[in-house]
């Protein structure tokens, strides 16, 4: 019986255009789709200086942090990351994990939690198993959000909101100064994702704006612009110190590899150094927003993170391909990862590209948009 649920399911799903496969990027084409913010994962010098500082690093850790996966280079990580900081710090495996494990560790049925509605699904799961009230405040609306701090202030014995600084669908940017403000007059718990932010602006957008206090959990996921894997959580030592004795996620998981604490701790080093590539990406988001304006597209960024709304799967799936043709490889994002009749190609610039590679690229999607499709 169940057989026939998923073969139905994975029909249906190929039927309305949203059936997913596994792709291999063919590395000659031109990867508009990247999370490699300020190209670090490509860059042969930072990886060429690492191999000659760190040559021969176990490939596993073999074990759970609370078993022998703190080894030295793990304390000297997190020890680095309190100093940056000014606040304790714990290593997770990636950001799903770090999002899930510090809301269902530390929140339950008394809390309620006022949850951005694009927030990551990261952040949903964790809330799922908390058994915690969950409101979700409209995006990015925080007269909205005030509505229900008023509204349910008295009525839990805590209030947790949650929100990333930049989203990964629209690229569109939080206000942390207006959450913050909100913050101190109704005295809530904050937790801010930096997946996106991290690298982009040096240590996050926090940092920059020098909000780290007033953030009772900070997330910096390494996937994207850190060039790497795992996560930070930053937070005081009595939340770090309750999930190392309750956090399933963090107890219950193989610690991160020796090479890989000491890639993130190398990177944490030069992330102040790569001024250059922030200042190359700059200049590509700009110019990519001019060619936007000038070719009335619709997008909602305002940072290195653009969507282009196309709206129906069938005719984002041929425009895809006919860019693919093209030499360019794009992200299709489809429902119900974004809202129906809203699919968009998603591109996110890295300092890789080049300046006639985006001047090119856009000149193709017009001629898609507007001529064939």
């Amino acid at each position: 019986m169940v057989i026939f649920m998923i073969i139905n399911e994975l029909n249906r799903l190929k039927e309305e255009n949203r059936l997913r496969s596994l792709k291999r990027l063919d590395e000659t084409l031109i990867n508009l789709s990247s999370n490699d913010y300020i190209g670090i994962g490509k860059n042969q010098i930072l990886i060429e200086e690492f191999y000659r500082e760190y040559p021969a690093l176990p490939l596993t850790s073999s074990s759970s942090r609370l078993i022998s996966g703190t080894y030295p280079l793990v304390d000297i990580l997190e020890k680095e990351l309190k100093d940056i900081y000014g606040k304790s710090a714990l290593i997770f495996n990636s950001g799903y994990d770090c999002n899930s494990c510090v809301i269902e560790s530390l929140f339950d049925k008394d809390t309620l939690i006022l949850s951005d509605r694009l927030n990551h699904a990261s952040i949903y799961d964790g809330i799922i198993h908390s058994g915690a009230k969950l409101i979700r405040y409209n995006h990015l609306n925080y007269e909205h959000l005030e509505t229900l701090l008023q509204k349910y202030q008295d009525s839990f014995k805590q209030i947790l909101v949650i929100s990333e600084t930049i989203y990964s669908m629209d690229g569109d940017k939080a206000s942390l100064e207006t959450l913050i403000e909100l913050k101190r007059k109704y005295n809530f718990l904050l937790m801010i994702d930096e997946a996106h932010s991290y690298g982009v602006f040096s240590y996050g957008i926090a940092y920059e704006e020098n909000f780290i206090n007033d953030i009772d959990f900070l997330i910096i996921p390494l996937g994207k612009g850190g060039g790497s894997i795992g996560s930070y959580l930053i937070a005081e030592q009595h939340y770090i110190d309750y999930i190392v004795n309750k956090g399933r996620k963090f107890i219950y998981t193989t610690a991160l590899p020796p090479v890989n604490i000491a890639w993130n701790y190398f990177i944490l080093k030069k992330i102040p150094l790569l001024e250059e590539e922030r200042k190359k990406l700059s200049n590509l988001t700009e110019l990519a927003h001019s060619l936007i304006k000038n070719y009335n597209l619709k997008t909602l960024s305002t940072t290195h993170i653009i969507s282009i709304i196309i709206g129906e799967n069938k005719r984002l799936d041929s425009i895809v391909s006919y860019l693919l043709n093209k030499g360019y490889f794009v992200y299709g994002v489809k429902e119900p990862t974004v809202p129906k009749g809203s699919s968009r190609i998603r591109l996110g610039l890295t300092p890789t590209l080049s300046k006639s590679d985006l001047i090119d690229f856009f000149k193709e999607l017009d001629y898609a948009i507007n001529n064939i499709f």
